[in-house]
């Protein structure tokens, strides 16, 4: 949703390329040898814990714009209205307004090269800059940074993006950030 401000403001389209990174494997406690997207259970569809995570793949393969109109909608969903992203008919409510054709849609969801697509996205991410945790911006240059913060007004959106973005990617002996908690910011922001 900051993004989004951002993009306003500067009257410009923020390039991102998102790759998935999955929580339930980093917050698993099964293991080094554990891979959540090798489980049966979501090999075979039963479980839906890595469903958002293929839908955005399977939109992106409908195009950039088509994957970015379904990923602001998939965020507004979670964050907004505050839904399970693991609901099937979630992510295709999303599908329909984000536009897509949802035949095509429906046809590469169920992909199965999608969940390998997913274990070496989260693998080279963990493997090649640490991550640990959504979202973790990687630069050109090989600075990542993961960033936790709440939506600024739109007022300090470009100024605040601007900002983070230079000191993530090119101030790397800035090893962490991190205000008291309380007091956050909370008048009018979320996290």
């Amino acid at each position: 949703m900051w993004l989004a401000k951002v993009e306003e403001a500067k009257g410009e389209e923020v390039e991102i390329d998102w790759q998935p990174f999955s929580l339930a494997q980093v917050n698993s406690d099964e293991g080094p040898d554990y891979k959540v997207w090798e489980q049966p259970e979501i090999v075979d569809g039963s479980d839906k814990t890595l469903l958002a995570h293929q839908a955005g793949l399977a939109a992106k393969r409908q195009g950039k714009d088509a994957f970015k109109s379904f990923f602001v909608t998939l965020l507004k969903a979670r964050h907004e209205d505050r839904v399970d992203l693991n609901d099937p008919a979630v992510i295709e409510a999303a599908v329909v307004r984000a536009g897509l054709d949802m035949a095509q849609f429906r046809e590469d969801v169920v992909d199965p090269d999608l969940l390998r697509e997913i274990g070496e996205s989260h693998t080279r991410a963990v493997e090649e800059v640490g991550a640990f945790g959504v979202p973790t911006f990687v630069f050109p240059g090989g600075n990542a940074a993961f960033l936790k913060m709440f939506i600024p007004s739109a007022e300090q959106s470009e100024e605040i993006y601007d900002g983070l973005m230079k000191t993530m990617s090119e101030f790397a002996h800035v090893g962490e950030l991190k205000r008291p908690s309380p007091p956050w910011p909370y008048e009018g922001v979320r996290p």
